[in-house]
């Protein structure tokens, strides 16, 4: 009551921003007619203007409308295209570090230009995100006139770019590439062995375009490297041949679709246990005794496979592989594996070949990649029904960015059917009769099974249509482009093709091009007006028929994707109309929907082909969406907590290596790593307040043998009158201080400092991914705590933190035992970093909002091996301090005298 009064006095808060916001768009306006009295010279000699006002240490915002107002004229004059008013709202929004939600149409890629340009005059880089490749390379291209025009440089990120092009791309002023792109890149960054490797710079500001797709659906799994593993694809064939067996009878295993999981019964597992017997796979004990872990790891994810995943639906095979099918977009997701041997299942099923597993060798969430943005923005069409996710996760708050011209599509109820042929039949008619009347119609569809099955029925009817679905994907841009043609039935897979406008009457550009194979020159040009020609008369045919006609043919979970599909429609005040028909054998209405709306719908009575259409059916949807929805949320956030934990611990390590490329030399920090690892190993001997006869100076002497490769008389040291564990424990760094010096000084201190950090990069990446896979394993029991009335998260927070103390304990163990014991010749040649990784770079389809997914990708380019190292220097004097070079302050000093080089030789 007090909130619908507050809305009425006050209005809302996107009232309230946008007010705010058009007070502004007059100080924009005021400063066009000087510019366009400006020469094109003038008018890019603004650009060294505003850089020069911005380094005498005016605030952006205070430059904002003359920016604004030149990027609006240059873009009249270069790109033929003048921002509107609400454009220039949006741009504000942007700038501010938020969202605008700017309908279909509405021309979000040249409303992105007002802010990159105003952020990219720092000269700190702008990135412009994009869902895909065709879209960063399309959008750099065209906007990258305008930049180019005003004295901004501009890259793109695709894949297949060597490290070298990357490099250049990043130090433009604006970068596009894809979200998968800017990921994968920082993530091989931080696996360099030197600074002059890496790719990218520091962060600055991002505008994410989509960015519902990219910040929601895709975030929902992290980008993995990972390298190869052991390879187990016999096992997985030979359990699929079982698995297949078993699934035939429903009775061995139960399964539950919305949470996407499968489970033996009773009487499946003793079948399993009986045939895998059989099959000489369980050749011991029980199926579920400890020693098997790995069977039934093997055999749950092949009953997964069988029950839960459907080809076509989920996946389609190609080129002797899976490839995953997006179940947002419909896309084929090239490069993206289902997790923790589910891929492997399936290739298994499918009789492709079966890919080796892999290890995760580093990974990151598009959550806690994109926060490292000092600032961010993004827009879309669709993201107030998200905004609680934005605010909470990314703190980004939604602006609604008001149309340039009314929204005049008509928004049809839904019709709901008792069965799916009906639903099907009903379509039909629709689509027949939209194309007789010359009204262009866009079929959306939830998978590619029901796309080619609205194609079979179209056929068998006489309906000529083009289908995109991820079969087609090749000719995505092409059949979207067209898709507004009068008469043209377009059948797509949810929202295939976003990103390219669907314009009605077609896109002349595209048909030029397809016509000319080319972008420019005169044959283009006179082809781009003959196209023109015929495109504005097909226009007003369509726009007589009634518009873009979107025809839905089932509900998603989301809302967010139902109107992205509806936003195609209606785009600049276009005539249009949509229409979404259900049954309820639809998925959502079987898993989700209520129990009372079957029961509603029979007791009225409805004969066969009738359909019951009334509002409250839309609200009854509407609440089923919105309860999945926040279902989603809660275990995106629950995951988002845990990776959290592992994130501050990523932050770190990746600081920390970076560090150590930055210095100069590591020497100090190696020989404090290794005064702490004697330091450890003398604490396990010796414990605080111990009698010498309780010490453990047999065990210190072996262990200081096994790991410092020095045989010192330990045991004969306890036995002098007066020793405590302070003496012990100096006696021994000393020793190791004056081995190390003594190794330093023959190989040549220069070449040492090389080995030191090279060694230390190589050990603390072998660490850290060990770290990794031991956080893998914790997490997937973790939950269990539960069960104790124990917090899982908590418990897992506790012991993440243990494991990370673990891992530099180790690091330190590890780094101290190689350089003490590694013998290095003159002459020989220099340790590698590593050997040649073979990596893949994966951005895992999520197999359901439960799981966190590993997968696939392209093969990068090998790392770089470090730079030749100097020769080595034979043998050392101690007699002549000319042969002693530069020998570490805190090392033995090389003359013998037991003292540090800092307090003998080494006396400032």
């Amino acid at each position: 009551m007090f909130a619908r009064i507050a809305r009425a006095v006050f209005g809302t808060a996107n009232d309230r921003a946008l007010k705010r916001l058009q007070a502004r768009v007059p100080e924009v306006n005021a400063f066009e007619p000087a510019l366009a009295a400006l020469p094109d010279e003038a008018l890019q000699a603004k650009t060294a203007e505003f850089r020069a006002r911005l380094a005498g240490g005016t605030e952006l915002d205070a430059i904002m409308p003359e920016a604004f107002a030149v990027v609006r004229e240059a873009a009249r004059r270069v790109l033929g295209l003048r921002h509107f008013d609400v454009q220039l709202v949006g741009g504000m929004v942007l700038n501010e570090g938020k969202i605008a939600e700017m309908k279909t149409g509405e021309g979000k890629t040249l409303v992105a230009t007002l802010p990159v340009y105003l952020n990219a005059l720092s000269g700190r880089g702008v990135h412009v995100v994009t869902v895909n490749d065709y879209l960063a390379k399309r959008d750099s291209e065209w906007m990258g006139r305008l930049y180019r025009f005003l004295g901004l440089t501009t890259g793109v990120i695709v894949h297949g770019l060597t490290d070298e092009e990357r490099r250049e791309a990043y130090a433009a002023d604006v970068t596009y590439g894809t979200n998968n792109e800017f990921g994968f890149d920082y993530l091989r960054d931080n696996m360099k062995y030197r600074l002059e490797e890496m790719v990218q710079r520091d962060f600055n500001y991002a505008i994410v375009d989509e960015v519902d797709s990219i910040l929601i659906d895709e975030a929902r799994t992290p980008l993995i490297i990972s390298g190869p593993s052991e390879d187990s694809s016999d096992l997985y064939r030979k359990v699929d041949e079982v698995v297949k067996v078993l699934v035939e009878d429903k009775g061995t295993y139960d399964k539950d679709e919305k949470q996407r999981t499968a489970n033996l019964t009773e009487e499946g597992s003793e079948r399993i246990e009986q045939m895998l017997r059989e099959a000489k796979l369980l050749e011991e004990g029980n199926l579920y005794d400890f020693h098997n872990v790995t069977l039934v790891h093997h055999v749950n994810q092949s009953l997964r496979a069988h029950a839960l995943f459907a080809r076509d639906v989920d996946y389609i095979t190609r080129d002797d592989k899976v490839v995953i099918i997006d179940e947002f977009t419909g896309r084929m997701m090239e490069g993206r594996r289902y997790s923790d041997g589910l891929h492997q299942a399936l290739e298994a099923k499918e009789h492709v070949t079966v890919q080796p597993e892999n290890q995760t060798l580093a990974s990151i969430t598009f959550q806690n990649y994109f926060r490292l943005y000092p600032k961010l923005s993004g827009m879309t069409g669709t993201a107030s029904t998200e905004a609680d996710e934005f605010a909470e996760i990314y703190k980004l708050d939604v602006v609604e960015v008001p149309t340039n011209v009314p929204v005049s599509r008509k928004d049809s109820d839904d019709e709901v059917y008792r069965s799916a042929s009906e639903k099907y039949d009903a379509v039909i008619v629709l689509i027949d009769e939209a194309r007789k009347r010359g009204q262009p119609c866009l079929v959306g569809t939830t998978s590619i099974e029901k796309s080619e099955l609205i194609a079979s029925l179209l056929k068998a009817r006489g309906v000529p249509h083009s289908v995109l679905n991820a079969r087609y994907h090749e000719q995505e841009a092409t059949i979207i482009a067209q898709a507004g043609r009068p008469g043209s039935v377009t059948i797509a897979t949810n929202m295939a093709g976003r990103g390219t406008d669907i314009q009605l009457g077609g896109n002349a550009e595209m048909l030029a091009r397809q016509e000319t194979g080319t972008g420019e020159g005169p044959e283009f040009e006179a082809a781009l007006a003959r196209h023109k020609a015929e495109v504005e008369t097909g226009k007003a045919t369509a726009k007589a028929a009634g518009g873009l006609f979107v025809i839905g043919t089932e509900r998603h979970e989301s809302r967010r994707i139902d109107n992205q599909l509806r936003g195609r429609s209606g785009r600049q005040g276009d005539p249009g109309a949509s229409h979404f028909f259900l049954s309820l054998e639809d998925d959502l209405m079987r898993i989700f929907g209520s129990d009372r709306m079957g029961g509603m719908l029979q007791k009225l009575g409805l004969k066969p082909g009738e359909a019951i259409v009334h509002p409250w059916i839309n609200k009854a949807l509407e609440k089923a969406q919105k309860k999945v929805e926040a279902r989603n949320f809660d275990t995106r956030k629950n995951l988002l907590k845990y990776d959290d934990v592992m994130n501050d611990q990523r932050k770190e390590v990746y600081a920390q290596r970076r560090t150590f490329m930055n210095a100069p030399d590591v020497a100090e920090t190696v020989a404090e790593m290794r005064r702490e690892s004697i330091a450890d190993l003398v604490d396990k001997a010796i414990p605080e307040n111990a009698y010498p006869e309780q010490w453990d100076v047999a065990g210190l002497e072996e262990k200081v043998r096994e790991q410092l490769g020095l045989e010192l008389p330990i045991v004969a040291w306890a036995k002098e009158e007066g020793i405590d564990e302070t003496a012990v424990r100096e006696r021994i760094e000393a020793a190791a201080e004056q081995h190390f010096a003594a190794k330093s000084a023959n190989i040549g201190p220069d070449f040492m400092r090389m080995v030191e950090k090279s060694l230390l990069l190589q050990i603390f990446d072998q660490v850290w991914k060990e770290h990794l896979l031991s956080l893998d394993h914790l997490r997937q029991g973790i939950g269990l705590r539960a069960y104790g009335q124990r917090d899982p998260l908590n418990e897992y927070k506790s012991e993440a933190f243990g494991l990370f103390n673990t891992m530099l304990a180790d690091l330190r163990e590890r780094v101290t035992s190689v350089l003490m014991r590694i013998e290095l010749r003159p002459d020989s040649p220099p340790p590698s970093p590593e050997p040649v990784r073979v990596l893949d770079m994966r951005h895992p389809q999520p197999v359901g909002e439960l799981e966190m997914a590993s997968a696939g990708g392209y093969e990068p380019a090998p790392l770089a091996a470090p730079p030749a190292m100097p020769r080595q220097v034979e043998g050392v004097d101690p007699a002549d301090p000319a042969t002693w070079y530069r020998t570490p302050r805190n090392a033995a000093c090389p003359c013998g005298s037991g003292k540090k080089y800092k307090h003998c030789h080494g006396k400032a």
